[in-house]
């Protein structure tokens, strides 16, 4: 039998499959849009009209922001399953909304949080009731084809809402929240006059339920393990949002770009907002090239070569800072990003119990949980101690070279640890889960010693109490309280 044709494939899908995927773009759309120079404008002076934030602090707020956005789909699977997609996604817009708008008119830095913290809230929410709506909008046949769609509207919300910023931004940094918060304000039509609730599981999960679940994967050392590893990759990647902006910023001339666009008869004025239309571009042109070569080639593999990639797009930022090899550098990396990420759900499911797979899926996300928390604090704290005292002196490239070897590092890391868990790991068995047990529950230790003494820190290591070292010592502690009492729990229970 013939495989049916796309456009017959396209007929398949209901009315509000297409809803919901319009969403998805306006909603990517609002957040990519702001977030392709949320860090330029909470880092540029006053007087240009930037909140003249720290990079420091600006990386630990990401840090919050982007890992709150990871963690709440957790709840909010379960509360979309309580209360109705519909009613939920009529929330999350106006939270989104909200957010957005008090983000753009106020400039201290406690509001600013709050404000993308109300935010990040929204866009949690949000992420389980598409992907929910999809997966039950969709068939054995076509689900293939329906999450492609799917994967589509995301880039191009992430490719055409930052051109639209570069427009707006030259009027004012405001119009760009006031942008973001129309986007998820106009969904409200759409979700009011033409969603309608796809049909329920015969089983839906309780909060109780969602946090036992979290429990049980958090307990599997072997599954832990890799995620931490993957994360590795992922620290490199939330550079996109915060210090690769900076960096072009500071170091990198963009004017052979802008040359080469007004000789065209385009005034284009190469900026941080085109970082992210790089990478949704690329996604766009190359990932059904690269799916298709990679198809066939186990998942683990592909994983590496896409993070090998990745290393290499960075290492070109570490080479110049000629704005061609920046770009170059983006390019680069949005093709490992494509190579590995897909392939990287795939081996979940090959690490997963067979029983419960389904679970395992759900909390796959963990990998940003980790890679946004460590990605950004650590991209602030090294851009503001190493390259920001270093611009405009005869020491900058050396400087910056050192900045991106640092992160270059890290991936080379990442990509060693995949192959030694693949050789070491890969088998589920006792003597496996036991060794990853004891490799988990050391990390977890060595978090609960780092969560004591930023703790201390923040208490007495000035005159004046740090908060923000306060609150990284709560998630520290946190992290490895709770893991060491899961990983001490799985031990007496097998």
């Amino acid at each position: 039998m013939s495989n049916p044709k796309p456009a017959s494939l396209l007929r398949t899908f209901p009315r509000v499959f297409w809803v919901a995927n319009v969403m998805e773009l306006f909603e990517r759309a609002a957040y990519y849009g702001l977030n392709s120079v949320l860090a330029v404008y909470l880092t540029d002076k006053v007087s240009a009209g930037g909140l003249g934030f720290t990079e420091q602090s600006v990386g630990f707020l990401q840090s919050l922001i982007y890992a709150f956005t990871y963690v709440i789909p957790i709840a909010g699977g379960a509360l979309a399953d309580r209360y109705g997609y519909r009613r939920m996604l009529i929330f999350s817009f106006c939270i989104l909304s909200a957010g957005y708008f008090v983000a753009g008119n106020v400039t201290g830095y406690g509001a600013v949080f709050a404000a993308l913290l109300l935010m990040a809230t929204g866009a949690g929410l949000f992420k389980p009731i598409i992907s929910g709506t999809l997966a039950r909008t969709t068939t054995e046949e076509n689900s293939g084809f329906g999450f492609g769609i799917y994967y589509w509207m995301i880039n191009i919300g992430a490719f055409l809402a930052p051109l639209a910023v570069s427009i707006l931004k030259g009027f004012s940094w405001r119009y760009v929240f006031i942008a973001s918060s129309l986007y998820c304000a106009a969904m409200l039509l759409p979700t009011l006059f033409l969603f309608k609730d796809p049909p329920k599981p015969a089983n839906t999960k309780s909060l109780r339920e969602v946090a036992h679940s979290a429990a049980m994967v958090l307990g599997d050392a072997r599954f832990m393990l890799m995620i931490v590893v993957y994360s590795g990759f992922w620290i490199l990647y939330f550079q996109n949002f915060g210090s690769v902006l900076w960096y072009l910023r500071d170091f990198v001339d963009a004017a052979p770009v802008n040359r080469l666009f007004a000789g065209i008869g385009i005034p284009l004025k190469f900026d941080a907002e085109h970082v992210t239309v790089i990478n949704g571009g690329t996604i766009i042109l190359l990932q059904v090239v690269v799916s298709r070569l990679v198809k066939n080639i186990r998942p683990l593999p592909t994983m590496v070569t896409g993070i090998v990639i990745g290393t290499l797009g960075f290492l070109c930022l570490a080479a110049s800072t000629n704005v061609w090899v920046f770009i170059l550098g983006i390019s680069v990396f949005s093709i490992g990003e494509m190579t590995a990420h897909p392939k990287y759900y795939s081996y979940v499911g090959l690490v997963a119990p067979a029983d419960k797979k389904a679970v395992y899926m759900g909390y796959a996300f963990l990998y940003g949980v980790i890679g946004s928390l460590i990605g950004s604090s650590l991209g602030g704290m090294l851009y503001g101690s190493m390259l920001k005292p270093m611009v405009g002196l005869p020491g900058a490239a050396a400087a910056a070279r050192n900045f991106w070897l640092i992160f270059v590092a890290l991936n080379v890391v990442a990509a060693i640890g995949l192959v030694f868990y693949d050789r070491v790991f890969s088998a589920d068995t006792p003597a496996t889960n036991e060794k990853a047990r004891k490799i988990m529950l050391g990390i977890y230790v060595l978090l609960l010693v780092a969560g004591l003494l930023f703790l201390r820190s923040a208490l007495w290591g000035g005159a004046v109490v740090s908060y923000k070292t306060m609150v990284q010592a709560v998630i520290m502690l946190l992290l490895g309280a709770g893991g060491t009492t899961v990983s001490l729990k799985s031990r007496q229970g097998s």
